[in-house]
Protein backbone atom coordinates (compact mmCIF):
# COMPACT_ATOMS: atom_id res chain seq x y z
CA UNK A 1 0.00 0.00 0.00
CA UNK A 2 1.42 3.38 -1.17
CA UNK A 3 -0.02 6.84 -1.60
CA UNK A 4 1.78 9.50 -3.77
CA UNK A 5 1.79 13.52 -3.90
CA UNK A 6 0.95 14.17 -0.44
CA UNK A 7 -2.09 12.31 -0.17
CA UNK A 8 -4.07 10.65 1.34
CA UNK A 9 -4.44 13.02 4.27
CA UNK A 10 -6.19 12.83 7.66
CA UNK A 11 -10.00 14.54 6.25
CA UNK A 12 -10.71 15.63 9.91
CA UNK A 13 -8.94 17.68 11.94
CA UNK A 14 -9.08 16.35 15.31
CA UNK A 15 -7.63 17.08 19.01
CA UNK A 16 -4.59 15.55 20.12
CA UNK A 17 -3.63 14.69 16.16
CA UNK A 18 -0.02 13.26 15.33
CA UNK A 19 0.98 14.84 12.16
CA UNK A 20 3.33 16.58 15.00
CA UNK A 21 4.75 13.25 16.17
CA UNK A 22 4.94 11.33 13.15
CA UNK A 23 8.52 11.26 12.28
CA UNK A 24 8.70 10.78 15.82
CA UNK A 25 6.62 7.06 15.05
CA UNK A 26 8.54 6.09 12.37
CA UNK A 27 11.32 5.94 13.92
CA UNK A 28 10.45 3.70 16.79
CA UNK A 29 8.19 1.52 14.90
CA UNK A 30 9.05 -2.47 15.11
CA UNK A 31 11.42 -4.07 12.13
CA UNK A 32 8.54 -6.08 11.32
CA UNK A 33 5.13 -7.07 11.87
CA UNK A 34 1.71 -8.34 10.57
CA UNK A 35 -1.44 -7.06 10.70
CA UNK A 36 -1.82 -2.84 12.26
CA UNK A 37 -4.37 -2.13 14.64
CA UNK A 38 -5.23 1.63 15.62
CA UNK A 39 -7.72 1.46 18.11
CA UNK A 40 -7.67 4.95 19.06
CA UNK A 41 -7.70 6.22 15.54
CA UNK A 42 -8.80 9.67 15.54
CA UNK A 43 -7.82 11.75 12.35
CA UNK A 44 -5.57 8.56 11.18
CA UNK A 45 -2.36 10.65 11.03
CA UNK A 46 -0.05 7.67 11.57
CA UNK A 47 -2.45 5.26 9.68
CA UNK A 48 -2.23 7.75 6.36
CA UNK A 49 1.61 8.03 7.30
CA UNK A 50 2.59 4.33 7.46
CA UNK A 51 0.57 3.74 4.18
CA UNK A 52 2.29 6.10 2.24
CA UNK A 53 5.90 4.53 3.25
CA UNK A 54 4.22 0.93 2.52
CA UNK A 55 4.35 -0.22 5.86
CA UNK A 56 1.01 -1.61 6.07
CA UNK A 57 0.04 -4.87 4.32
CA UNK A 58 -3.36 -5.48 6.59
CA UNK A 59 -5.01 -2.85 8.87
CA UNK A 60 -7.63 -2.83 11.74
CA UNK A 61 -8.79 0.48 12.48
CA UNK A 62 -11.23 1.76 15.48
CA UNK A 63 -12.57 4.12 17.51
CA UNK A 64 -15.97 4.88 20.04
CA UNK A 65 -16.93 7.53 17.76
CA UNK A 66 -19.71 6.17 16.27
CA UNK A 67 -19.62 9.57 13.84
CA UNK A 68 -15.87 9.09 13.25
CA UNK A 69 -16.59 5.44 12.37
CA UNK A 70 -19.54 5.93 10.30
CA UNK A 71 -17.60 8.37 7.82
CA UNK A 72 -14.82 6.34 7.40
CA UNK A 73 -17.03 3.53 6.37
CA UNK A 74 -18.93 6.35 3.81
CA UNK A 75 -15.60 7.32 2.47
CA UNK A 76 -14.51 3.90 1.70
CA UNK A 77 -17.83 2.29 0.71
CA UNK A 78 -19.92 5.29 -0.59
CA UNK A 79 -17.58 8.14 -1.70
CA UNK A 80 -19.39 9.06 -4.87
CA UNK A 81 -22.39 9.74 -2.89
CA UNK A 82 -20.31 11.44 -0.14
CA UNK A 83 -18.81 13.54 -2.83
CA UNK A 84 -21.83 14.52 -4.16
CA UNK A 85 -23.39 15.54 -0.92
CA UNK A 86 -19.90 17.81 -0.12
CA UNK A 87 -20.81 19.37 -3.24
CA UNK A 88 -23.78 20.80 -1.85
CA UNK A 89 -22.48 22.03 2.11
CA UNK A 90 -19.70 23.47 -0.16
CA UNK A 91 -21.42 26.60 -0.32
CA UNK A 92 -22.84 27.19 3.35
CA UNK A 93 -20.15 28.67 5.22
CA UNK A 94 -22.59 31.44 7.44
CA UNK A 95 -23.27 31.46 10.79
CA UNK A 96 -27.28 30.76 10.36
CA UNK A 97 -26.41 27.93 7.65
CA UNK A 98 -23.85 26.34 10.25
CA UNK A 99 -26.36 26.23 13.07
CA UNK A 100 -29.08 25.35 10.68
CA UNK A 101 -27.17 21.79 9.68
CA UNK A 102 -25.10 21.09 13.40
CA UNK A 103 -28.88 21.08 14.76
CA UNK A 104 -29.97 18.80 11.26
CA UNK A 105 -26.48 16.64 12.20
CA UNK A 106 -27.65 16.29 16.02
CA UNK A 107 -30.96 14.95 15.05
CA UNK A 108 -29.59 12.69 12.72
CA UNK A 109 -27.14 11.12 14.76
CA UNK A 110 -29.64 10.89 17.32
CA UNK A 111 -31.95 8.78 14.99
CA UNK A 112 -28.68 7.08 13.61
CA UNK A 113 -30.42 7.87 9.76
CA UNK A 114 -28.98 9.13 6.95
CA UNK A 115 -25.75 7.74 7.04
CA UNK A 116 -24.27 9.43 3.86
CA UNK A 117 -25.79 12.76 4.82
CA UNK A 118 -24.26 12.29 8.66
CA UNK A 119 -20.96 11.60 7.11
CA UNK A 120 -21.24 14.76 4.88
CA UNK A 121 -22.29 16.88 7.86
CA UNK A 122 -19.38 15.40 10.08
CA UNK A 123 -17.00 17.25 7.64
CA UNK A 124 -18.55 20.29 7.31
CA UNK A 125 -18.78 20.72 10.73
CA UNK A 126 -15.18 19.44 11.43
CA UNK A 127 -13.74 22.36 8.66
CA UNK A 128 -16.23 25.46 9.98
CA UNK A 129 -16.23 25.15 13.59
CA UNK A 130 -14.15 27.00 16.05
CA UNK A 131 -10.89 25.78 15.65
CA UNK A 132 -11.68 22.89 14.50
CA UNK A 133 -12.57 20.87 17.64
CA UNK A 134 -14.72 18.04 17.81
CA UNK A 135 -16.25 17.88 21.40
CA UNK A 136 -20.00 16.45 22.57
CA UNK A 137 -22.22 17.22 25.75
CA UNK A 138 -23.50 14.72 27.85
CA UNK A 139 -26.48 14.07 25.57
CA UNK A 140 -23.52 13.31 22.56
CA UNK A 141 -24.52 16.55 20.80
CA UNK A 142 -21.87 18.22 19.01
CA UNK A 143 -21.65 21.76 20.33
CA UNK A 144 -19.08 23.79 19.57
CA UNK A 145 -19.99 27.22 17.76
CA UNK A 146 -19.40 28.43 14.68
CA UNK A 147 -15.34 28.87 13.58
CA UNK A 148 -15.84 31.95 10.98
CA UNK A 149 -13.27 30.41 8.50
CA UNK A 150 -13.35 32.35 4.85
CA UNK A 151 -12.36 29.94 2.94
CA UNK A 152 -12.82 26.51 4.84
CA UNK A 153 -12.03 23.14 2.52
CA UNK A 154 -15.20 21.76 2.85
CA UNK A 155 -14.43 19.87 -0.31
CA UNK A 156 -10.76 18.10 -0.87
CA UNK A 157 -11.98 15.50 -3.48
CA UNK A 158 -8.30 14.68 -4.49
CA UNK A 159 -7.60 13.83 -0.89
CA UNK A 160 -11.03 12.00 -0.18
CA UNK A 161 -10.63 9.80 -3.39
CA UNK A 162 -6.55 8.96 -2.00
CA UNK A 163 -8.35 7.79 1.42
CA UNK A 164 -11.21 6.00 -0.06
CA UNK A 165 -8.32 3.87 -1.82
CA UNK A 166 -6.20 3.61 1.23
CA UNK A 167 -8.96 2.21 3.13
CA UNK A 168 -10.17 -0.19 0.47
CA UNK A 169 -8.68 -3.52 2.66
CA UNK A 170 -9.22 -2.03 5.77
CA UNK A 171 -11.32 -3.36 8.53
CA UNK A 172 -13.18 -0.88 10.25
CA UNK A 173 -14.84 -0.90 13.73
CA UNK A 174 -16.96 0.86 15.69
CA UNK A 175 -15.55 -0.85 19.81
CA UNK A 176 -13.82 -0.50 22.63
CA UNK A 177 -9.84 -0.29 22.21
CA UNK A 178 -9.63 -3.52 24.50
CA UNK A 179 -12.04 -5.44 22.13
CA UNK A 180 -10.57 -4.78 18.99
CA UNK A 181 -7.21 -6.05 20.25
CA UNK A 182 -8.26 -9.08 21.33
CA UNK A 183 -7.53 -10.70 17.87
CA UNK A 184 -4.71 -9.56 17.88
CA UNK A 185 -1.91 -12.54 17.25
CA UNK A 186 1.99 -12.66 17.97
CA UNK A 187 3.90 -10.42 15.59
CA UNK A 188 1.23 -7.94 15.01
CA UNK A 189 1.45 -4.19 15.91
CA UNK A 190 -0.55 -1.94 17.94
CA UNK A 191 -0.62 1.98 18.14
CA UNK A 192 -2.37 3.26 20.98
CA UNK A 193 -3.19 7.43 20.92
CA UNK A 194 -5.43 7.53 23.66
CA UNK A 195 -7.23 11.17 24.60
CA UNK A 196 -4.47 12.23 26.70
CA UNK A 197 -3.64 12.78 30.33
CA UNK A 198 -4.54 16.27 30.72
CA UNK A 199 -1.41 18.65 31.21
CA UNK A 200 -4.20 20.63 33.71
CA UNK A 201 -8.07 20.91 34.55
CA UNK A 202 -8.31 23.09 31.45
CA UNK A 203 -6.76 21.50 29.09
CA UNK A 204 -8.91 18.79 29.48
CA UNK A 205 -9.80 16.75 25.73
CA UNK A 206 -12.00 13.66 26.61
CA UNK A 207 -15.25 14.88 25.16
CA UNK A 208 -14.95 12.75 21.67
CA UNK A 209 -18.12 11.08 22.93
CA UNK A 210 -20.65 11.49 25.78
CA UNK A 211 -18.84 9.15 28.02
CA UNK A 212 -15.51 10.61 27.88
CA UNK A 213 -11.96 9.11 28.65
CA UNK A 214 -11.35 9.52 32.30
CA UNK A 215 -8.38 8.27 34.78
CA UNK A 216 -9.57 4.65 35.19
CA UNK A 217 -9.82 4.39 31.82
CA UNK A 218 -5.61 4.80 31.44
CA UNK A 219 -5.15 2.17 34.00
CA UNK A 220 -7.44 -0.20 31.46
CA UNK A 221 -5.33 0.81 29.52
CA UNK A 222 -1.91 0.10 30.52
CA UNK A 223 -3.13 -3.13 31.83
CA UNK A 224 -4.15 -4.05 28.22
CA UNK A 225 -0.92 -2.58 26.83
CA UNK A 226 0.96 -4.98 29.38
CA UNK A 227 -1.02 -8.17 28.20
CA UNK A 228 -0.42 -7.33 25.02
CA UNK A 229 3.05 -7.04 25.56
CA UNK A 230 3.33 -9.88 27.11
CA UNK A 231 1.66 -12.05 24.49
CA UNK A 232 4.49 -11.21 21.98
CA UNK A 233 2.36 -8.17 20.59
CA UNK A 234 4.45 -5.20 19.19
CA UNK A 235 3.09 -2.28 21.76
CA UNK A 236 3.48 1.54 20.71
CA UNK A 237 1.66 4.21 22.87
CA UNK A 238 1.51 8.09 22.81
CA UNK A 239 0.58 10.39 25.75
CA UNK A 240 1.37 12.97 27.76
CA UNK A 241 4.00 13.01 29.96
CA UNK A 242 2.68 12.78 32.99
CA UNK A 243 3.67 11.38 36.21
CA UNK A 244 0.55 9.07 36.69
CA UNK A 245 1.20 8.02 32.99
CA UNK A 246 5.04 7.41 33.75
CA UNK A 247 4.25 5.42 36.82
CA UNK A 248 1.70 3.15 35.00
CA UNK A 249 4.74 1.87 32.34
CA UNK A 250 7.51 1.82 34.70
CA UNK A 251 8.56 -1.69 33.08
CA UNK A 252 8.39 -0.58 29.54
CA UNK A 253 10.84 1.83 27.38
CA UNK A 254 9.30 5.44 27.87
CA UNK A 255 10.48 7.69 25.06
CA UNK A 256 10.17 11.57 25.38
CA UNK A 257 9.84 14.01 21.93
CA UNK A 258 8.83 16.99 21.71
CA UNK A 259 5.64 18.22 19.61
CA UNK A 260 3.30 21.55 18.96
CA UNK A 261 -0.15 21.38 19.99
CA UNK A 262 -2.47 24.26 18.41
CA UNK A 263 -5.89 22.26 19.28
CA UNK A 264 -6.76 24.39 22.40
CA UNK A 265 -9.02 27.22 23.49
CA UNK A 266 -6.66 28.73 25.83
CA UNK A 267 -3.49 30.56 23.74
CA UNK A 268 -0.98 29.56 26.99
CA UNK A 269 -1.59 26.10 26.67
CA UNK A 270 -0.86 25.51 22.66
CA UNK A 271 2.86 25.55 21.40
CA UNK A 272 5.66 23.09 22.25
CA UNK A 273 5.40 20.29 24.82
CA UNK A 274 6.87 17.67 25.99
CA UNK A 275 4.52 13.78 24.55
CA UNK A 276 5.78 10.44 25.59
CA UNK A 277 6.25 7.68 23.44
CA UNK A 278 6.37 4.18 25.43
CA UNK A 279 7.02 0.73 23.37
CA UNK A 280 6.97 -2.63 24.60
CA UNK A 281 9.88 -3.72 22.53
Amino acid sequence: MKGVNGVPRPVVKWAGGKSQLIENVLENLPEEYHTYFEPFVGGGAIFFALYKKGKISRAIISDINPELINMYLIVRDELSKLLNELKKLSAANTSEQYYKLRSEFNGLSRSGASRVRRAALFIYLNKTCYNGLWRVNKKGEFNVPFGRYKNPAILDENNLLAVSKALKNVEIQLADFKAVVGSTKKGDFVYFDPPYEPLSKTAKFTSYTKEGFENGEQARLAKTFEGLAANGIYVLESNSDMPTIRKLYTDFEVVTVKAKRFVNCKGDLRGEVNELLIKSY
